[in-house]
């Protein structure tokens, strides 16, 4: 079997008919002896080939959550209680462990926040980088090594001949997220879940690291799913937005859509948080209140406590996903024109 090499051309096409991921009605579960606690609550998302879907919201929104159910790794008390999960066309929310742990590395790729939790500190990079080519890919250990070097080289780690060689204490925090880019990619991936990569890092080193990954899926065609909290990586990054809120989608669209004119009103005021360099207020906007515990969801849209606009129709009907302009929004006040202020 011939492997490709580590380069890619960029003439090779950003997007392929179908996509990479493909979520349907999820639902996730946790039992408890209390009672079961529904953590995500029926959502649908879609990624194609070459394509960056920024999942963004609040702690406790469930985008962390969404990304473990796509890799297997949910707690052991956790479950995929409703809904399916396809990659590359194979439903594999339903596969044992074993043949889990054969997709993770091999077609689902991961980069964690912290990249200290993601390397072992007693392997060098080398070796953990040639392992895991060799557990997916029929290298021998040269070809594997060979190939490390020239995914240090593509990340951006300078004389990678010499770094493959040392151990993760021996890097930066934002070298030691370059490797684990690299660790992600070293199978060929054709999804990777980036979950808060550049949360740990200075502004300096998260816009290389975010122009990176940029790189990396417009490059090779990957899928990728970036979680975070952070809008302003989200606007640098993604090509979508879907904004999650109490375990469900309240917006989804095209990032520069949703970026110039958000509809819900949570994603407003997740906008209207992010200070501005041209808008002189003297203050920004605060969402008052607090996400809704699980054991306490509130009736209808679960946004309505904190919502300035909210109505019996709020508090009694959950609404669904309707269409907002070239976006979807959850939300019954999407005719209504004082929504299309920011609070």
């Amino acid at each position: 079997m011939t492997i490709a090499p580590v380069h890619i051309s960029p003439h090779a096409p950003a997007q392929a008919p179908g996509a990479v991921l493909d979520i349907r009605k999820l639902v996730v579960e946790f039992p408890t002896r209390r009672g079961v606690l529904t953590a995500i609550r029926g959502i649908d998302l879609t990624i194609g080939r070459g394509e960056i879907l920024g999942v963004v919201g609040e702690s406790g929104a469930g985008k962390s959550l969404t990304g473990a159910a796509v890799i297997g790794l949910l707690e052991s008390s956790g479950r995929v209680a409703e809904g399916e999960i396809h990659v590359c066309g194979r439903r594999i929310d339903n596969l044992p462990r074993r043949e889990m742990q054969k997709l993770r590395g091999r077609t689902i790729g991961a980069i964690f926040q912290d990249p200290l939790t993601s390397l072992n500190p007693l392997l060098t990079v080398g070796d953990q980088l040639t392992e895991t080519m060799r557990v997916h890919l029929p290298l021998s250990r040269a070809e594997a090594a060979d190939r490390a070097i020239k995914l240090l080289q593509e990340v951006g780690i300078p004389s990678p001949e010499l770094r493959i060689t040392q151990y993760p204490h021996q890097f930066s925090g934002g070298m030691r997220q370059r490797v684990v880019i690299a660790l992600a990619l070293c199978a060929e991936p054709e999804l990777v879940i980036a979950d808060e990569p550049t949360t740990a890092l200075d502004v300096s080193i998260q816009a290389q690291i975010t122009a990176l990954l940029k790189r990396v899926c417009r490059d090779r065609g990957t899928a990728m799913m970036l979680i975070t909290h952070d809008m302003g990586v989200i606007a640098e990054t993604a090509d979508r937005v879907a904004v999650m809120y109490a375990g469900r989608i309240v917006e989804i669209g095209p990032v520069a859509s949703i970026i110039r004119a958000p509809r819900h009103p949570y994603t407003k005021g997740l906008i209207g948080s992010i200070p501005s360099l041209t808008d002189r207020r003297e203050r920004l906007v605060q969402i008052d209140g607090a996400m809704p515990r699980l054991n306490a969801m509130p009736s209808g849209c679960a946004f309505h406590p904190r919502c300035r606009y909210a109505n019996e129709q709020c508090r009694s009907d959950r609404p669904p996903l309707l269409p907002a302009g070239t976006s979807e929004a959850a939300c019954w006040h999407l005719d209504r024109e004082e929504v299309s202020h920011v609070a």
